[in-house]
């Protein structure tokens, strides 16, 4: 019966054709065979497609893609994703309507059809494109995921830079003495005899013959017999006589007529000016000392990053005499004035120093902790997008949905960047594949509108 029914149409479709020559068989084909089915019982077999892939994902779910098969590094194939078949078609005359947004980017919006000043449409904005807000734009979630766009919260944390700066050992100013004397006299010997030298506390120096102390230890023991012992003691005190030599006076028997004059701290001289036998005037430095059991370390901080630095800020110091060796101090005090030929800040950073292996003048190179005090609000460094004039973060408000949002930002530090104004706590900012969403119109527009004064033509 169905060879028979062939035979027949193709009969049919040779008379066909010699009735109608102009017209090609092949033109009724699709109708013939379609008849011939219904008379034949045969159905035709169904086409069949296969969904097209779009991009191939990581297989363990990290942001990365590729546009061909690949692996990763663990041998593992990266997944194909595949094009939706049989999605549902909206048309146009089912899309909702929000409102007609400015042809040229500008902020204002028409809830009705419009033209602008220059006769140009207004451009519908339909509800499944975006929210009522006409800064924010919609990035479709396939474009996302090829690019691998990442967020991250803005919160707050603790921003730590650390500030590189050279420096220089120097004298703790507050524990360095001049050792001069108050009366007329002699050196008669010499202890400690050359500069770098150490001397310890109440170890003799020198000693030194003066009538002028003879006559007031005579008036001392005067006083002691007269039972004035004050007056006596004061006298001694203004020649600046020390208190261990005054309470070793005898209060019988001869009196001292030279003394060994002690030194009155721990440290180091740093100058030497005296020798056996010279005569010294009042007033005359006959050594300089410096305790060095603490010493500063000096750092030159440029201009722009002085700002960053704070009293208290940990601070540690290495040196090239001891290379691996590591020194840590705290910031004691900003030097109030900059140095004009380097336009530097001189920052005092005081070290313990208990073994003197520190001295005075060793360069020393100086890295300061800063931002050390309290959390501040922040995000990425990636996260901003500068166009020299101002700085705009890219906010997540949704699924797909960004909305550029102009930023004020503070300190920088450790990869990230203090928000002082234009974000809160918690909101989500695009910190990789920026450049994917600026390069959307959409966005262009939103930019453009960001920019324009708010006086803009409605």
């Amino acid at each position: 019966m169905r060879v028979f029914a062939r035979m027949f149409m193709t009969l049919l479709l040779i008379a066909v054709g010699g009735a109608a020559g102009f017209l090609s068989a092949t033109t009724f084909r699709p109708h013939i065979d379609a008849l011939a089915s219904q008379i034949t019982g045969d159905v035709p077999a169904k086409e069949t497609t296969s969904p097209r892939i779009l991009y191939y994902r990581n297989p363990m779910g990290l942001p990365d893609t590729s546009p061909v098969p690949k692996k990763d590094s663990m041998g593992m194939d990266y997944l194909p994703v595949y094009e939706e078949l049989n999605a549902p078609i909206t048309s146009a005359s089912e899309r909702k309507i929000l409102y007609y947004r400015n042809p040229m980017g500008l902020k204002d919006t028409s809830p009705v059809p419009k033209q602008d000043s220059m006769g140009m449409d207004y451009i519908p904005v339909y509800e499944d494109e975006g929210s009522s807000d006409p800064a924010s734009v919609k990035v479709s979630v396939e474009k996302v995921q090829r690019a691998g766009v990442r967020t991250e919260p803005v919160e707050k944390r603790v921003l730590s830079e650390p500030i590189h700066a050279p420096g220089s050992i120097q004298l703790d100013e507050r524990r360095e003495r001049s050792i001069t004397l108050r009366a007329e006299g002699f050196i008669e010997k010499v202890y400690a005899g050359a500069t770098g030298q150490h001397v310890k506390a109440g170890e003799p120096l020198f000693r030194f013959y003066s009538p002028q102390i003879v006559q007031a230890l005579i008036d001392y023991r005067l006083a002691v017999a007269g039972g004035q012992k004050q007056a006596g003691e004061r006298k001694l005190r203004n020649l600046g006589i020390p208190e261990e030599f005054i309470a070793a006076i005898p209060a019988k028997g001869d009196i001292p007529l030279s003394m060994d004059w002690p030194s009155p701290v721990d440290g180091v001289l740093m100058s030497k000016s005296i020798i056996a036998g010279a005569r010294t005037m009042p007033g005359d430095e006959l050594y300089r000392l410096a305790d060095v059991s603490t010493v500063w370390v000096i750092a030159d901080v440029s201009e722009v990053d002085v700002g960053r630095v704070s009293i208290g800020d940990p601070a540690q110091v290495t040196l090239r005499s001891y290379p691996g060796e590591i020194f840590r101090g705290k910031v004691a005090f900003i030097l109030p004035e900059l140095k004009a030929e380097t336009r530097t800040a001189q920052i005092r950073i005081e070290l313990p120093n208990p073994d003197h292996k520190l001295l005075h003048r060793m360069y020393a190179d100086v890295e300061i902790e800063t931002g050390q005090s309290a959390d501040v609000l922040a995000i990425p460094a990636s996260a901003i997008i500068d166009s020299g004039n101002r700085q705009v973060a890219i906010v997540q408000v949704s699924e797909g949905r960004f909305k550029p949002t102009e930023v004020r930002v503070g300190r920088r530090g450790a990869g990230y960047v203090e928000i002082l104004q234009g974000l809160k706590e918690g909101e989500q900012v695009v910190t990789r594949a920026n450049f994917l969403i600026d390069a959307e119109s959409n966005l262009q527009a939103a930019l453009t509108g960001l920019a324009a004064p708010d006086g803009a033509a409605k």
